[in-house]
Formats: C-alpha cells, sequence, structure tokens
C-alpha cells in the first residue's frame, strides 16, 4: 500500500447470494489502513454500478456486458429447483429435467442462469425478482429454478429445494472497470486469487529475490560449472607468455659438485 492510498476506501459490490464475508476478512488483515466498505446491488444494476464509480470492484453473475471491464470467473454454482415441501420432488435426493416437464416453473425477470429451453412448462406470469418468485412457489403456484446460493438467501421453512442434473448453472466472477485499474483492485485480485500476502500481486518484480533454499541448492551446480572454467583459465595462463617456469630438476647427492 503506497501513502497515496492511506485513508482511502475500497468499495466492493456484490450481488445478492454472493458471500465475500472470507475476502473481505482477509482484507481487513492485510489493509488495516484502508476500510473495506460493501455495496449489495441487484444482478440486473451491478454491471452500471461500477461503470459509473458507485464501486471500485464487484463480485456478479455471468454472463455480463463486458464492454470496458475486466472479469476473472470464480466459481460456479449448482443449479437447484425450490418446492414447497410436499411436493413430490422433495422425496428425492436429486431430480432432472425430464421431472419438471409438468410443472410450470416461474421465470423471474432478475434470473441470471442462461437457458437454451426452459424446464416445465411457462409460469403464468414472470414475476419481478427471485424474492417474489419464492413468494409464488411458497403459496403453491408453481416451481423455481436458482442458483443454490439464492435457495439459501431467500429460505423458507415451508419450501426444500433439490439440485437439478444437466442444468445451465450460474458463474460468480469478480468484475471492474479496466481503465480504474488500481492498485487497490489489484490487492483484492491477489485475495480472491489465494496470493500471500508477500506475493508481487501479478506484477513483474524488477529483481525477484531467491529463497535461501534455491541459493543454496544453486552453490553445488555453480562450483561444477567453475571447475572445467577454472582449468581452462590455468591452460590459457601456462600456455601464454605469462607461463610459469618449470622448476628445477634436482640434483643426486652422489653427483655433487667439488
Amino acid at each position: 500500500m503506497t501513502d497515496g492510498e492511506t485513508g482511502r476506501v475500497f468499495r466492493l459490490a456484490y450481488v445478492p447470494g454472493v458471500t465475500p464475508a472470507k475476502w473481505v476478512n482477509i482484507w481487513t488483515e492485510r489493509m488495516p489502513g484502508v476500510p473495506i466498505t460493501l455495496v449489495e446491488v441487484s444482478a440486473a444494476e451491478a454491471v452500471g454500478l461500477l461503470r459509473d464509480g458507485g464501486a471500485d470492484a464487484g463480485l456478479v453473475r455471468l454472463p455480463v456486458d463486458r464492454d470496458g471491464l475486466s472479469v476473472i470467473p470464480l466459481y460456479v454454482e449448482t443449479t437447484v429447483v425450490v418446492v414447497p415441501k410436499d411436493h413430490a420432488v422433495a422425496a428425492a435426493d436429486e431430480v432432472t429435467v425430464d421431472d419438471l416437464t409438468d410443472d410450470e416453473v416461474f421465470h423471474p425477470l432478475d434470473d441470471t442462469i442462461e437457458w437454451t429451453v426452459r424446464p416445465g412448462l411457462p409460469a403464468f406470469t414472470r414475476p419481478a425478482t427471485t424474492a417474489a418468485a419464492v413468494e409464488l412457489v411458497a403459496s403453491g403456484a408453481g416451481l423455481l429454478l436458482v442458483p443454490q446460493s439464492l435457495a439459501r438467501l431467500h429460505h423458507r421453512r415451508d419450501l426444500t429445494y433439490r439440485p437439478v442434473l444437466d442444468t445451465p448453472q450460474s458463474q460468480v466472477a469478480l468484475a471492474w472497470p479496466t481503465d480504474a485499474t488500481t492498485d487497490l483492485v489489484e490487492d483484492f485480485i491477489g485475495i480472491v486469487r489465494g496470493r500471500t500476502v508477500n506475493s508481487s500481486r501479478g506484477r513483474t518484480p524488477d529483481s525477484p529475490a531467491e529463497k535461501p533454499a534455491q541459493q543454496q541448492a544453486k552453490k553445488p551446480a555453480q562450483r561444477q560449472a567453475q571447475k572445467p572454467a577454472q582449468r581452462q583459465a590455468q591452460k590459457s595462463t601456462q600456455n601464454g607468455s605469462g607461463r610459469r617456469a618449470a622448476p628445477a630438476r634436482r640434483r643426486g647427492k652422489g653427483h655433487r659438485p667439488r
């Protein structure tokens, strides 16, 4: 963190169902001088908030309009069907799309799952929000398919949910305006990617320091590489003008001059 960042606030937007607590806790430990502010925003409004400068980065649901944004996919969620507890689906551990053929399925306007063909029968209305659709499911008017985290978020005692096989899934991603990739954004990218506090945050250091173990491992190899070079240097010295004179041959004691 630079001196210019001291006293700033990092604003993180997140859509319903996404839980940023783990990353926020790491940020608080590593960046005590920069408070983090959470901004809850609907999935439909998340991109507009980022483009308008209402947040530095956001945890969004894909797909989104990526124009002017940098996006890092993080994880994929299981798709589940929300049903009343007395529904036949509740008796199974998991269901298939074919199991929902005869049921009316709500398609809320804030749905983030990309469907090519929607399961079940079209419901009599399209609720404005997932929360409104859950209320209709509780009334027995139909079923609802959502990412698992949204089913947990809108949990009710009279409802339950089951995984649905062979369906599209919702993907959560980190997004931010590309032209506003600040050092604070880089710091948060490092956190969600699991980098340690001493990492380079994706930047290439000018002269990366070697670990002591790496230095020790190189020493024997360096010594082996130096030996042929040293021998060659000695030969060159002996063959050149600076060649050492051969030691005089010692005379035997019996030939000593009188």
